[in-house]
């Protein structure tokens, strides 16, 4: 960093990314400051600074010391250890030491306390909420929501006739003919562990997945105009079972409430949608499939006049972005489902659907609203 730069941070103030520091005295208080940054997106702290921007300075003594403490902290206060780099600026008013704490690769990272820290504002809070505490080390890919147990569940719980046919259809074998038990098989399967199914093995093969899972369905409203309305609707559905019929369901759904067009074909036929069958089939199975099964919220499914809107609880994971999304990269969330998904209903497999809807119909806006923990994919309806 340039002196410039650095004086243009001083004169801004402090923000998520700066924070000053008169002097550092304390190796546990750095290490939370530390930490909070490596669990946000990185930043800068600036020492000999006071927090209204007056430069205090540093003495070459307070320099060495202070760099001790950094190292110290950095390397036995903070779990895992990180690699901040420091550099010293000699300024009119007095010598300023900057320390550069960059993004996480490996979060979350906690203090001697196995606390987790996060940036608030200019200053840090402690990650205490179970939701995202889970999304952390989602995003570490240290848990998977499609991996938890479901409590009270058990093999009871599987609808036995549909999971026969899908082994058999898959694997050519009947279970009757497996030298284990179906708890074992399903555990196998990595669909149970300890005798409870697991969030993928429910919402796969449950019989009534939502009795134990009551919030993950879908919702499903078509409104006359533009806008939502409380009490005028054309219908309303809350879709539930196990995901194939959701994806059915929810696929009939969206199909009886937009229009069809004869084209080339009889009068007497049904016509083809409006929007290719295709793009809601890709579209509707991307959000069953990566959802954020940590949050406690049903997908919705909104028909407007002028378009359609797909709302998946759980904002794009890690680093990923739209643009990134749209040219066929992914971030596999729910691992274990993303490998059924193609043999239960049709999912052509990771970072190509999105693509394949884009292509049969470009007329797609997707919205990553991570202050909402939202994703949002809105089909544009051609008004006649």
């Amino acid at each position: 960093m340039e002196t410039e730069e650095l004086l243009a941070i001083i004169a801004n103030g402090e923000d998520s990314r700066h924070q000053f520091k008169a002097t550092i005295n304390n190796e546990n208080s750095l290490a939370s400051e530390m930490a909070a940054f490596c669990n946000s997106k990185g930043g800068y702290i600036l020492v000999g600074v006071n927090d209204d921007g007056t430069i205090s300075g540093l003495t070459d003594e307070n320099i060495r010391e202070i760099n001790n403490r950094i190292s110290n902290a950095a390397s036995n206060n903070i779990r895992p250890a990180i690699n901040p780099m420091t550099q010293n600026f000699t300024l009119p008013a007095g010598k300023v030491l900057l320390v550069t704490v960059e993004a996480g690769l490996n979060k979350p990272y906690m203090d001697t306390n196995g606390y987790i820290w996060v940036k608030s504002g200019s200053d840090k809070r402690r990650v205490t909420a179970r939701e995202e505490l889970q999304r952390m080390f989602q995003e570490a890919a240290l848990i998977h929501a499609d991996e938890i147990p479901v409590g009270g569940s058990s093999v009871v719980d599987i609808d036995q006739e549909f999971f026969d046919a899908f082994f058999e259809r898959e694997y050519g074998e009947r279970v009757e003919d497996q030298e284990v038990s179906r708890v074992q098989l399903l555990e196998n399967m990595n669909l149970a562990k300890n005798g409870q199914l697991n969030i993928c093995g429910a919402l796969l093969f449950a019989s009534r997945p939502q009795i134990r899972l009551p919030v993950f369905i879908v919702k499903a409203v078509a409104f006359p105009g533009v806008d939502i309305e409380d009490e005028h609707y054309i219908d309303s559905q809350d879709i539930n079972g196990k995901l194939s019929d959701v994806f059915q369901k929810v696929l009939g759904f969206v199909l009886a409430n937009i229009r069809h067009v004869q084209n080339e074909q009889s009068i007497n036929s049904v016509g083809e949608p409006e929007i290719p069958r295709i793009v809601l089939e890709e579209l509707i199975a991307n959000a069953l499939i990566h959802r954020d099964y940590f949050v406690s919220a049903p997908i919705k499914v909104l028909v407007f006049a002028d378009r359609i809107e797909i709302v998946s609880p759980g904002h794009l994971p890690n680093n990923l972005t739209i643009e990134n999304i749209k040219m066929g990269n992914s971030n596999v969330r729910n691992p274990i489902l993303a490998s059924f998904a193609p043999k239960v209903f049709p999912y052509r497999g990771l970072g190509s659907g999105i693509k394949r809807a884009i292509k049969a119909y470009p007329d797609i806006e997707f919205v990553d609203d991570r202050a909402g923990n939202t994703f949002k994919a809105i089909i544009k309806r051609r008004i006649e």
